[in-house]
């Protein structure tokens, strides 16, 4: 079946009981057992849930696998991963990353003995260069949030196996629809499924989809001894929001290509992010191994973080606010968002600027889009 398809059907039979086509929400905790270990693969519903276990089945055919889980948070999703590392161990990372994760690894992880090495995204031979002999893992997100920069993931992934480590690719701002890095040879693949997967703004989640079952069983073991899991109805509510995501990736990406080109053009924009743009130098590579370029934007205004203030006051439609992903348009400041548990040297260093702006274009009509920001760029 092709991708659309999947994302409406997979793991979602009609009810064997009543006949009901959409997926029930199994709100319990607990399920009623025959006799000492005898029940119907349902236990105690931290450790599965049949709504659970539909949206883990789908999200997992959605990325071109069997073995999917999901959590309660994106940033649940990341710690179930990286608890497959122990004291010691070294991961090497791309520099333009999420904040939570930079601020999971700096502030948590490091105090139990993890060490990070951080890697210009784009630099395919600097995550080689970076190999320690206590390397186990090469952690990246591509498209970056929030500079939208480009990593070839084949390449990376044949790095990895080299050297025999895991590759995790955080696939949040791409979708499952633009991009499947397990097709591209990535072992483990990360989303927060708030954003582009559930597509509404209404519920918090995160998923992780494995290559290889030994890999998905150690992390399916630590999903039920932490207990990190998302309930019933946030499961449901995902599955109802990944049935549009085809339709709805498409429109984010034609509007936000439209604006890309809009912000390209105006005298108060220094410089635009978006790998839609020939002039990005991820361009290439993104019609390589993407089906699009996404639906997020990032720019740079002339002016002091006044102005960008300023820009943010006049803003009508775009509103001001963390996350991406959902139908409506958001626009964000990184460096006191997003991104601010990065200390200041760092992000600036990164070109996570005080002028930096990044927005999720969502799928009102485009026309309304451009002209908000015009106006909100005037004053």
């Amino acid at each position: 079946m092709k991708f659309a398809t999947r994302a409406i059907h997979a793991g979602q039979e009609p009810d064997p009981i009543t006949g009901a086509t959409i997926m029930p929400i199994y709100q319990t905790s607990t399920y009623t057992q025959q006799g000492l270990g005898e029940h119907k693969g349902y236990e105690y519903s931290r450790t599965g849930n049949p709504t659970r276990t539909a949206l883990e089945t789908c999200l997992a055919s959605l990325e071109g696998s069997k073995f999917g889980l999901a959590f309660a948070s994106g940033m649940a999703a990341i710690a179930a991963v990286l608890s497959l590392l122990a004291a010691g161990d070294h991961v090497v990372a791309c520099d333009d990353l999420y904040g939570g994760t930079y601020r999971i690894f700096e502030q948590v992880l490091h105090r139990v003995q993890l060490n990070f090495t951080y890697v210009p995204a784009s630099d395919t031979s600097a995550y080689e260069q970076a190999i320690q002999p206590n390397t186990r893992m090469i952690w990246i997100e591509s498209p970056t949030n929030p500079l939208l920069d480009l990593v070839d993931i084949a390449a990376v992934a044949a790095i990895a196996h080299r050297y025999g480590l895991l590759l995790v690719v955080d696939n949040t701002f791409a979708s499952p629809y633009l991009q499947q890095p397990l097709a591209l040879g990535a072992d483990i693949v990360v989303h927060s499924t708030t954003k582009y997967i559930n597509g509404h703004s209404d519920i918090i989640g995160g998923a992780v989809i494995c290559a290889q079952r030994d890999v998905y069983e150690q992390i399916q073991f630590y999903q039920n001894a932490a207990g990190g899991v998302p309930s019933p109805f946030d499961a449901w509510l995902t599955l109802r929001g990944v049935k549009t995501l085809a339709v709805r990736m498409r429109q984010h990406e034609e509007n936000a290509l439209a604006i890309a080109r809009f912000l390209q053009e105006h005298p108060r924009v220094r410089t635009v992010y978006y790998p839609g743009l020939e002039s990005h130098r991820g361009y290439a590579l993104a019609r390589r191994q993407m089906r699009g370029f996404g639906g997020m934007v990032s720019f740079d205004l002339h002016g002091s973080v006044t102005d960008v203030a300023t820009f943010f006051r006049r803003l009508r439609i775009f509103a001001l606010a963390e996350s991406l992903g959902g139908v409506e348009s958001l626009a964000c400041h990184p460096a006191t968002m997003t991104h601010a548990s990065i200390p200041a040297e760092e992000r600036e260093r990164r070109g996570v600027t005080e002028t930096l702006i990044r927005l999720s274009v969502g799928i009102e009509d485009v026309e309304d889009l451009i002209a908000d920001l015009d106006q909100a760029l005037r004053g």
